[in-house]
């Protein structure tokens, strides 16, 4: 009757541990994916018509470059305020893969946000005082920031072929932010590049958060007030 006991007992802790591994591996994206690009379903990758730094490359491929270098360089998730206004490499939040993102490209997202703060501040009724050490860094001031000088797009996820590398996507009512990326899943949803402290930095993330933001970042249709080179 004992040994009865024993194995129903272990057999309860073995399922248990089993199950919370799988929920972990899946809530992790731990658990190997099929990766498929925009090519396996048919659909363009749209290209920027516009080549901010001069490098030869369009602007969302160097969006795209460089959230992924910032994911690849996995930086520790450190919400600390820094009075020289950017973090160390090493250390990030969701917003700093949107400003390093745009570095890369040769914008100083900080200053163009600072900028439009300045220009626009009945729109960020929010900020009692400017600071540009960090407002560049707060996901509701980057969605005052999009919602006016970006193109805004679908929310809706299944349709596939309007979510594009590079991309701005804010989830959870400005709770987080990241950039798209140009892998996607086997139904055709583009994974995203972001920084929650999560292991894996680009991963299949829409079924875990609800989007509330969709942009794309046209210089040639933003307000040039506002372009501000990267220094």
């Amino acid at each position: 009757m004992i040994k009865k006991f024993v194995k129903f007992v272990f057999s309860i802790v073995f399922v248990t541990v089993a199950a919370t591994g799988i929920y972990f591996a899946d809530l992790y994206n731990i658990i190997p994916e099929i990766v498929c690009y925009a090519d396996d379903f048919g659909i363009e990758t749209v290209k920027s018509t516009t080549d901010f730094n001069n490098n030869g490359i369009d602007d969302y491929t160097d969006f795209l470059t460089g959230a992924r270098a910032d994911a690849e360089n996995h930086p520790k998730y450190d919400s600390r305020y820094w009075a020289e206004g950017y973090p160390p490499e090493d250390i990030g939040v969701c917003t700093d893969v949107v400003w390093r993102a745009f570095r890369n490209a040769g914008y100083s997202l900080r200053d163009m946000v600072d900028r439009d703060i300045q220009l626009r501040p009945e729109c960020y009724p929010h900020i009692t005082k400017r600071d540009s050490n960090i407002d560049f860094r707060r996901v509701v001031n980057l969605r005052v920031f999009f919602e006016e000088h970006a193109q805004k797009l679908t929310l809706d996820t299944d349709d596939i072929s309007q979510w594009q590398p590079g991309d701005i996507v804010i989830f959870e009512n400005n709770k987080h932010i990241g950039i798209v990326s140009d892998k996607r899943n086997r139904e055709g949803h583009t994974y995203i590049i972001h920084n929650g402290g999560q292991p894996k930095r680009e991963e299949d993330y829409f079924e875990r958060g609800s989007v509330t933001g969709h942009y794309r970042f046209n210089a040639s249709a933003a307000d040039k007030d506002i372009l501000i080179k990267w220094n």
